[in-house]
């Protein structure tokens, strides 16, 4: 079944507090087809740590979740799904597994019980060198003090609630003795170091090592199913750059799958990358689409007030990138330093050498590195370029630099090693505390973005979309997804703030004159986030006064300025929640409510034609569960909410809803005209007059034609005079609307009723 159009589910299983099995999924069917997109696209359903709520720490790749309803309820989802039309995508997990509760991961416990004799010692990337007897190294305990605590119970150790194997002929003794005569040494987690590949800096989360085609063939046998019986139409594979060889991985996936599968990759490109040809993939998920709509809204004008804003206050570097380069450094040397020692180890193994610089040459090397990897056929000059730029800024890492290229060119490992350090390493200063830090426009901090690019031009945004569908029409484009660090909406209204940099400086100074913020850059970060999720209507519930809580510990926590996840500072924290209390209790909940009630029609405008483009421009695009109305979110757990089906369901059937009307619309103009949409191309449409620079519009195809409004608070004041957008021949009509359009339209026509126009020739 060819896909035109996903939606996404978030999975959960009733432990979590809030069950959406796959029973809830089926009753969305009809729903959904009415909506009109072509395949639902669910998070991970194998089984996974008991109580996720969001499936990403699998702990048995070879069976789908009970929880969630097991084989059978995956079946009668496909098959109802079918009966409507609508083919399944499913999102799998091929780079780790769970291993927080060892009890719940077999391949994890029976590699504890056995060791290196496991029948899985070869399916988990174990540093066995790390410790001097040969010992898997468990950063668990909250002391190495607590190994003392041990109790032998049976034919396993106990340590409170949790519980490790022990191996067999060994359990005589105290746990303490018995533990010293086991496969795995447990240590306290405030070492930072770790005996086995982690997701990034995840302890919970085990690498396992899928260049080995058993490994392979044994976690993909579900998989396998799944297509050898028809269930599925594709999948959407999770951070494939922290495998061993993802290009590698890919060619083997797509053997599995057979030609005609959809193959998306969680791939994150950076604004100069661009993704490699030769992967068997139909391309991202779409966080490079993510950026380029959301920053065709951005106004370039606020660029430099908003700068001085920050700047007035200390909290942005004069270099962004060598800020970023500083906490990549940092990210390599402190975080992930388990990671780099054992890449320096590898480096010492494969050349009989050593040197003092080694460790701070390979930190610097990373951070000049811009990319998750550069192993890619189409990357390969990056490494290299990254090496001179390295030495031509400390000229005393040429010789460490020297020793780790010999390295690179004798061992495979520390190849690979390399590489999936950089990418962790990137994970860890961008997304999770850079993106966290920089207050100037927090819309920009987002997956796939790079906030010191401040918007994207009409120039750029065609150029790419041009691009996409020329090379991977196929590809997914995206707004929100589980991993988005705000929600579009959200991204949206913040946006905003770029058309009145100077209202918002204002209105930012006063409210820090009257409720001060525990600490300036904290509070210049905050301010957005709190106007991008405030009430429309001003009307603050509990609800939304915990979310915004949790939003802000977690914020200033991956910041990691004044306090940390590892070491929280009780008393800044709690500075900020009565600060937030102040804000929602106070006088400036007031003005907060008076602002957004100003621009929230500006925000809603911008939503409406990002949403249009993500839906009509080349690529496959997803609408994440809910965002088919106005949604709020921000980072996860938030945006994994329980949505409001019954809401959703009414709006569908009047239609009255703005943000429906072009959802439907789209989706029905995709499914009416798939071959527009695939193949059709992308070809940009320039209005005339004032205020053309307002008006974005392009051409899919010789019978779709798209048009959207943008930084429309200078509009307000000033209308589109005589802005014209001369159409294609032909009688056009607007699928929003009804009305029909030919020749030259005023833009003031054109946008009578919406800020967008989904027009197509009849």
């Amino acid at each position: 079944m060819t896909v035109l159009s996903t939606y996404r589910l978030q999975m959960r299983g009733p432990a979590s507090g809030e069950a959406f099995t796959f029973a809830d999924a089926e009753k969305l069917v009809d729903y959904l087809a009415d909506l009109g997109v072509s395949h639902l696209y669910l998070s991970p359903i194998l089984t996974a740590g008991v109580g996720s709520s969001h499936g990403y720490d699998v702990t048995d790749p070879t069976t789908i979740s009970a929880e969630l309803g097991g084989p059978e309820g995956f079946a009668r989802l496909a098959a109802t799904a079918r009966a409507a039309g609508l083919g399944l995508i499913v999102d799998i997990v091929p780079n780790h597994v769970g291993v927080d509760d060892p009890t719940q991961n077999a391949w994890w416990w029976d590699l504890l019980a056995h060791g290196r004799s496991s029948t899985y010692c070869s399916y988990f990337d174990v540093d066995w060198t790390l410790d001097p007897d040969g010992r898997i190294v468990l950063p668990v305990l909250g002391s190495d003090d607590d190994v003392a605590d041990l109790e032998v119970d049976g034919d396993v150790l106990r340590l409170g609630d949790r519980t490790w194997p022990i191996a067999p002929g060994t359990g005589d003794g105290t746990g303490a003795q018995v533990h010293d005569r086991q496969h795995y040494k447990l240590i306290g987690w405030r070492h930072n170091v770790c005996g086995y590949r982690r997701f990034f800096s995840i302890t919970s989360l085990a690498g396992i090592r899928q260049e080995d085609r058993a490994v392979f063939d044994a976690s993909h046998a579900e998989v396998k199913r799944w297509f050898d019986e028809g269930l599925v139409d594709g999948i959407r594979i999770d951070h494939p750059d922290g495998l061993s060889d993802p290009a590698g991985y890919l060619v083997w996936l797509r053997e599995l799958t057979g030609p005609d599968a959809w193959i998306v990759i969680e791939k994150i490109l950076a604004v100069d990358e661009a993704l490699d040809t030769t992967l068997p993939v139909a391309g991202t998920t779409g966080y490079d689409a993510l950026r380029e709509n959301g920053g065709l809204f951005v106004d370039p004008t606020g660029l430099r007030s908003l700068t001085e804003l920050v700047e007035a206050a200390g909290t942005t570097p004069s270099d962004a990138a060598r800020e970023a380069r500083r906490l990549k450094v940092e990210a390599v040397t402190t975080t992930l330093s388990s990671e780099l020692a054992r890449l320096c180890r590898a480096v010492i193994a494969a050349t009989g050498s050593d040197h003092e610089l080694l460790g701070s040459s390979i930190a610097a090397l990373l951070s000049h590195i811009g990319v998750y990897r550069s192993d890619y056929q189409a990357l390969s000059a990056v490494l290299p370029v990254a090496m001179s730029d390295t030495v031509a800024e400390n000229p005393d890492l040429a010789e460490p630099l020297a020793l780790l290229a010999t390295a690179l060119e004798v061992s495979v490992e520390v190849s690979v090693r390399l590489q999936q350090l950089c990418g962790a390493a990137t994970a860890k200063s961008m997304e999770d505390c850079l993106f966290y830090r920089d207050a100037r426009l927090v819309s920009l901090n987002e997956v796939g973005g790079e906030p010191e690019r401040f918007g994207v031009s009409a120039a750029e945004f065609h150029q790419r979309a041009a691009v996409r569908a020329h090379l991977w029409p196929d590809a997914m484009t995206t707004l929100t997804t589980h991993d988005t660090k705000r929600g579009e909406d959200v991204r949206a209204r913040i946006g905003v703030l770029s058309q009145v940099p100077s209202l918002w400086a204002e209105m930012v100074q006063g409210w820090e004159s009257g409720t001060p913020s525990p600490d300036r850059s904290t509070g210049l970060f905050l301010w957005q986030n709190i106007f991008g999720v405030w009430p429309a209507d001003g009307a603050v519930t509990d609800e939304h006064r915990q979310r915004l809580h949790g939003y802000a510990e977690k914020a200033i926590r991956e910041a990691a300025l004044h306090t940390t996840w590892n070491d929280p500072d009780e008393s800044f924290e709690g500075a900020v929640h009565t600060w937030l209390d102040s804000i929602i209790d106070g006088p400036v909940g007031i003005e907060l409510s008076a602002l957004v009630a100003r621009l929230d029609p500006h925000g809603r405008s911008d939503a409406l034609g990002q949403k249009l483009i993500a839906l009509t421009a080349p690529g496959i695009p997803d609408i994440y569960q809910g965002t088919e109305l106005w949604e709020d979110s921000l980072v996860d757990p938030d945006n994994r909410r329980p949505v409001d089906y019954g809401a959703r369901r009414k709006a569908l059937q009047s239609l009255d809803h703005p943000k429906m009307r072009v959802v439907r619309a789209a989706l029905q103009a995709r499914a009416e005209r798939p071959d527009t949409f695939l193949s059709g191309g992308h070809r940009p449409l320039s209005a005339s007059g004032e205020h053309a620079t307002h008006l974005v519009a392009y051409l899919r195809g010789e019978d779709v034609l798209v048009a959207a409004s943008r930084w429309t608070v200078r509009l307000a004041e000033t209308g589109w005079g005589a802005t014209t957008l001369t159409l294609p021949d032909g009688t056009w009509t607007d699928r929003l609307t009804g009305v029909t359009h030919t020749g030259a339209v005023p833009a003031a026509d054109l946008f009578a009723d919406l800020p967008v126009a989904l027009l197509v020739r009849t």
